[in-house]
C-alpha cells in the first residue's frame, strides 16, 4: 500500500506502524477512517488526484496537497456602519474626552473638537459605537466589493434623472418663452386684425414646442461603433455631414484629374484647379496640410529632427511637449538675435528709410531755379547752383599732391595726374617728375632698339626626327646591317621568354635604350591583327 510519507520520531514507531498496516490486511485491526467516519481505501494512494477506474472509490483525496476543509470562523459578513449600542447619560471614566464615548479615545475621535470636552461637562455624550471584528479568508480580504449595499446605487441614478428633469423643463420653458415673444410682437404688427385662422397657427406652434424633448434632442445622433483596433465600443456620435455636400471623388468625374485614394479616404490635389476659388468649397486635402496649424505642426517636426542630428536628446513621439517647449524658446531666440543683428546693422550703417528726405537737387541733380549767364559765363540773374556733396571725402589732397588719386589712367594703372606717378602713397615731383619720367622712358626704348639692330637673326634649326616607338620612319634612316641582326636574334628571345617563364632569369637586367635597330627589329617581328595575310607568314 502506497501512503503519504509520514514523519516518525523512532524506528519503533516506524515498525509498530508497519505492524499495524499488516494487522489491517489480514482483517485482525480495525480499518482506518477519515474525520467523517468514512473508511479510507488502502489500495488507493492518498496523494492521487483521481481514483482509477477499477477501484471502487467514493471520492478521491488531496488532503496533504491543498486545503480542503473550510475553516468556519470565517465570514461572509460586513461592518454594521452607523450602529450604535449604548447612550450614556454621564461621562464614564477611560471614555474619550471630547465626546463620551467608550469605543474609542480622543485621539482617534472623529467629532469635531469641543471647547469644552464632555468629561468636563458631563452633557451632549455620544453613544458607544459598534465595534466588530471579523476574520476574512484569501478572496474576502481582496474582494473590492466587500461590504458594497447596491440598493445605494439608486440615489446616484435618481439624482442624474432630475437634473435631467430640470433641464429639459427648463428648455422647453425657454422655447415656449420665444414663442410667445415673437406671437406678441406680430400681433402688435397687425392691430386688431386677429383672426380664428391665426389663433389656430399659435395654438400650433405652442403644440409643437410641446412635443417630447427626447425625440427633438436625438434626431441627429448616430449610434455607431466606435473605430478602434478591436471594433471598440458602440457610442453616441453626432453625424455631421450635410446631405447636400457632393463627395469629393464626384467633383471631377475626369479620369486624369485629381487621384482619390478610396482606402485613406484622401485627395491630396485640387479636382477642380480651373474653378473659380470664391466658389469651390473644397480645394483638396493640400490646401490644409500647408496651411494653419498644420504648417506650424510641419515645422515643430523638422526642427525635432534637426536638434536630433545635431547631438540634442529631443524626440517628438516620446516627449512632444519637451519638443515644443524647445522649439518655442528656438524661436525667441531667434527673433532675439535677428533683432540684434538688425541693431548693429544700424548703428554701423544708418537707416535711410527714417532719416529725413533725400533733397531734390541730390536726387536728380537738376532743380527748377532759373539761373542767366552772360557770354564769358559770369552770373547775371540767379544764384549759382551748389555741388552737391556726397558722404565721401572729397578733394582731400597728401603728400604735396595737388590732385586726387585715380586722377590719372596709363596702361591699366591709375594714378596721379599732377605728377603722373602710379604708386599710392608716393611723394609729388611735380612737372620736374614728368620730365624725368618721359626722359627715362625715351632713354629704355632707344637702348631697346639700338639692341635689335645690333644683333644678327638666328639660323633656323633643322628639327630631327627620331625613329621612337610611334613614329613614322623617316626617309633618310641608315641601319647597321650587324646591329640589325642582333636585335631581331634579341627580339625572338624576349618573345620566347614571353611564352615561357621558366626560361626566365632569376636576376633580369633591363636597358631602356631604344636603338633605331631594335625600333626595326620590333617592327619587323609585330603581327599585325588588321593584315588579312598574317596567317600565311
Amino acid at each position: 500500500m502506497a501512503t503519504a510519507s509520514v514523519a516518525f520520531k523512532s524506528r519503533e514507531d516506524h515498525r509498530k506502524q508497519i505492524e499495524l498496516e499488516e494487522a489491517r490486511k489480514a482483517g485482525l485491526a480495525p480499518a482506518e477512517v477519515d474525520e467523517d467516519g468514512k473508511e479510507i481505501n488502502p489500495h488507493i494512494p492518498q496523494y492521487m488526484s483521481s481514483a482509477p477506474w477499477y477501484l471502487n472509490s467514493e471520492r478521491p483525496s488531496l488532503k496533504h496537497q491543498r486545503k480542503w476543509k473550510s475553516d468556519p470562523n470565517y465570514t461572509k459578513s460586513w461592518y454594521d456602519r452607523g450602529a450604535k449600542i449604548f447612550q450614556a447619560d454621564k461621562y464614564r471614566k477611560g471614555a474619550c474626552q471630547n465626546c463620551g464615548a467608550m469605543t474609542h479615545n480622543a485621539k482617534a475621535c472623529m467629532e469635531r473638537p469641543r471647547k469644552v470636552g464632555a468629561k468636563w461637562t458631563n452633557k451632549h455624550i455620544a453613544p458607544d459605537e459598534k465595534v466588530e471584528t471579523f476574520e476574512l479568508d484569501y478572496d474576502g480580504k481582496r474582494d473590492r466589493w466587500n461590504g458594497y449595499d447596491a440598493s445605494t446605487y439608486s440615489l446616484v441614478i435618481e439624482r442624474y434623472e432630475a437634473r435631467d428633469e430640470a433641464r429639459r423643463k427648463y428648455l422647453k420653458e425657454q422655447q415656449l418663452k420665444k414663442l410667445e415673444e415673437k406671437n406678441n410682437n406680430q400681433d402688435g404688427e397687425t392691430e386688431g386684425g386677429d383672426s380664428d385662422e391665426d389663433v389656430d397657427e399659435d395654438d400650433l406652434r405652442v403644440d409643437e414646442a410641446k412635443v417630447d424633448e427626447s425625440k427633438q434632442m436625438d434626431f441627429a445622433k448616430v449610434e455607431k461603433r466606435v473605430r478602434t483596433t478591436g471594433g471598440g465600443s458602440t457610442g453616441t456620435v453626432r453625424n455631421l455631414r450635410i446631405r447636400e455636400d457632393i463627395a469629393k471623388y464626384l467633383l471631377n468625374l475626369d479620369v486624369n484629374s485629381a487621384h482619390y485614394d478610396p482606402k485613406t479616404r484622401s485627395m491630396r490635389e485640387d479636382p477642380l484647379p480651373d474653378a473659380d476659388p470664391n466658389e469651390k468649397f473644397y480645394g483638396g486635402d493640400n490646401q490644409y496640410r500647408n496651411s494653419g496649424q498644420a504648417l506650424e505642426f510641419k515645422q515643430l517636426n523638422l526642427h525635432a529632427w534637426e536638434a536630433f542630428d545635431k547631438g540634442q536628446d529631443i524626440h517628438m513621439q516620446a516627449a512632444p511637449s519637451q519638443a515644443e517647449l524647445l522649439y518655442k524658446n528656438y524661436k525667441v531666440i531667434k527673433e532675439k538675435l535677428k533683432s540684434q543683428t538688425k541693431d548693429t546693422i544700424l548703428n554701423k550703417y544708418g537707416n535711410a528709410a527714417s532719416e529725413e528726405e533725400i533733397p531734390r537737387e541730390l536726387l536728380l541733380g537738376q532743380t527748377e531755379r532759373e539761373v542767366e549767364y552772360d557770354r564769358a559765363g559770369r552770373i547775371i540773374k540767379g544764384q549759382e547752383m551748389a555741388l552737391p556733396k556726397s558722404k565721401y571725402e572729397e578733394d582731400v589732397f597728401i603728400n604735396n599732391h595737388t590732385t586726387v588719386w585715380g586722377s590719372w589712367w596709363k596702361d591699366h594703372q591709375w594714378g596721379y595726374k599732377c605728377c603722373k606717378q602710379l604708386i599710392r602713397n608716393s611723394y609729388c615731383t611735380g612737372a620736374a617728375g614728368i620730365e624725368a619720367a618721359e626722359a627715362a622712358s625715351d632713354l629704355m626704348k632707344a637702348n631697346i632698339a639700338r639692341k635689335e639692330a645690333g644683333e644678327e637673326p638666328p639660323a633656323p634649326v633643322e628639327e630631327k626626327k627620331l625613329a621612337t616607338w610611334g613614329t613614322d620612319i623617316p626617309d633618310d634612316l641608315v641601319l647597321d646591317e650587324k646591329l640589325l641582326a642582333k636585335a631581331l636574334k634579341k627580339e625572338d628571345e624576349r618573345r620566347r621568354e614571353e611564352k615561357d617563364e621558366r626560361k626566365r632569369k632569376y636576376n633580369v637586367k633591363w636597358n631602356d635604350e631604344v636603338t633605331p635597330e631594335d625600333m626595326e627589329a620590333y617592327r619587323m617581328k609585330k603581327v599585325h591583327h588588321d593584315d588579312p595575310m598574317k596567317d600565311f607568314l
